[in-house]
């Protein structure tokens, strides 16, 4: 698992546009002109947002039982988004962070329910500061998604996983 948060550990938080521009610390174009990017892309541009990320992580962690969500808090504004991913090994469950600075690293837990549970008040508490509407916040298994596609295509794609009730 440690060499696999290695080849993570040469990927920079940011994305890449329609035109295979980089972007770094600018997310003013980002709803207008992002594209999900491939695994090999990642790799190749070292660049990658927790949606992208996650991408890279399910074909590294491919002979595993994994799970990708999609965390939202439908805000009318920003509507700020997480993705994970959660495998399953020797009957524990663990959540493979890279992108959220704050969490990096493989996190242990007893069932998925209990992972799930740590990650959601996780984001309450760091991502919305406490500050939301229950009514306003999914958590949505997903499969994975075709490459290239816009922001808005990754979200129906997100949206029409599994909602999950935790």
């Amino acid at each position: 698992m440690y060499s696999i948060m290695e080849i993570m550990n040469d990927i920079k938080y940011g994305w890449v546009d329609k035109n295979n521009d980089i972007h770094i610390n600018d997310f003013d174009s980002f709803s207008d002109n992002y594209k999900l990017q491939s695994p090999k892309e990642v790799l190749k541009n070292k660049v990658g947002i927790c949606w992208d990320q996650v991408e890279l992580e399910r074909e590294l962690l491919k002979n595993k039982n994994i799970n990708t969500y999609f965390i939202v808090y439908y805000d009318n504004d920003k509507c700020p988004t997480h993705t994970f991913l959660i495998y399953n090994h020797n009957n524990k469950y663990y959540w493979f962070e890279h992108s959220w600075e704050k969490y990096k690293g493989i996190h242990e837990y007893n069932d998925e329910k209990d992972a799930l549970k740590d990650i959601k008040d996780k984001y309450i508490k760091y991502e919305l500061n406490n500050n939301y509407n229950s009514d306003n916040l999914c958590i949505y298994k997903y499969d994975k998604p075709k490459f290239g596609i816009s922001c808005l295509e990754f979200f129906k794609h997100c949206e029409s996983g599994e909602k999950i009730n935790s």
